[in-house]
């Protein structure tokens, strides 16, 4: 029995065997490699989004580029279709209509403006002056001529502004002058033409400042002619007189005001129903407030705007107004601006 189990000692003093030499050897690990093959897949990661967003990017910038494309052909094709509908709407009969209407109207208001002129021309004749008989009384069987009465003298519409020609003219001559950019308020700040002159002369000495005048061609040069006027008046009447604007819409009203506060150095204080220049949109305004005008023994000018296709006969009877008579054209510019 002894001989077959060694004892202890000798079997811890045995020599080790392979297996154990295995399992206490522990491998080695290069860290560099590890580091290397990291930072390399990092870098493909990153080389492979950077093309996926490039292509992603090409792809929606050619989408937008075919889209804009189609756009631009269907504008082109609306456009084409716009002129050929334009085309057809003025061949058309009710093209033709609307253009035929058109130039209806101007004749009209043409029409309209010369019986006006007529009218005024009728008032400015001289009547011939008549006597009136007196036939004798039955009862007075003992006269044997018969009486006449003193002929009723007429004054002429004319001869309204004579005795104050003088000063008409001079003023008139002024205004052929340099403009006074610094002159009073209510004096004239600008120069007017010949033909200008002309228009008020007849104003003042044919028609009696009573009248239709034809249009200077544009809002702004009646404008003109009107504050020249208002200058004038402003030397014969002073403060008994009021200008009376009608101009039936409020941006036609705003260029009246703006070009006579230009033309005269006026503020907006001037313009209101106690001050110098009045602008309403109705004619029966004007009409009444002409009336009060009179019953307080003033004056009232009645400038009508261009615009204004007709007359209210009641403006007819106040001694002074002046209106506007446009041109064809103007008549035209007008509807365009509506």
């Amino acid at each position: 029995m002894s001989e077959e189990n060694p004892p202890v000692s000798e079997i811890t003093k045995a020599e080790p065997t392979a297996l154990d030499q295995s399992m206490t050897e522990q491998p080695s690990v290069d860290v560099s490699q590890l580091k290397s093959k990291a930072s390399n897949q990092t870098k493909t990661k990153e080389s492979i989004s950077s093309e996926d967003f490039d292509s992603f990017t090409n792809i929606a910038l050619k989408e937008l580029q075919v889209r804009r494309n189609v756009l631009e052909e269907e504008i082109e094709e609306l456009l084409k279709r716009k002129k050929q509908l334009e085309n057809e709407f003025k061949s058309s009969f009710s093209g033709q209509s609307d253009a035929i209407a058109r130039r209806v109207k101007g004749f009209q208001d043409y029409l309209s403006g010369a019986f006006q002129d007529l009218v005024h021309s009728a008032e400015q004749l001289e009547l011939v002056k008549q006597t009136v008989l007196v036939k004798p009384s039955p009862l007075d069987e003992s006269q044997s001529t018969i009486e006449k009465t003193d002929p009723i003298a007429t004054v002429a519409v004319a001869d309204t502004f004579k005795p104050d020609e003088d000063l008409i003219r001079q003023c008139l001559d002024q205004f052929l002058g340099q403009p006074d950019f610094y002159a009073e308020p209510w004096k004239l700040r600008r120069s007017l033409e010949e033909k200008d002159i002309e228009l008020l002369e007849d104003w003042f000495f044919s028609m009696g400042g009573r009248g239709a005048q034809p249009s200077c061609g544009s809002r702004s040069k009646n404008i003109l002619v009107s504050a020249a006027l208002i200058s004038i008046l402003g030397e014969l009447y002073g403060d008994r007189f009021q200008t009376l604007v009608l101009a039936n819409q409020p941006e036609r009203l705003g260029e009246w005001r703006r070009g006579l506060q230009d033309a005269l150095g006026l503020g907006r204080e001037d313009f209101g129903p106690n001050s110098g220049i009045v602008l309403f949109e109705r004619a029966d305004g004007v009409v009444e407030r002409a009336d009060r005008l009179e019953d307080r023994n003033e004056v009232p000018l009645i400038i009508i705007d261009a615009a204004e296709r007709s007359i209210e006969t009641q403006i007819l009877q106040f001694p002074l107004w002046l209106a506007f008579a446009a041109s064809p054209d103007e008549i035209y510019a007008e509807e365009d601006l509506l």
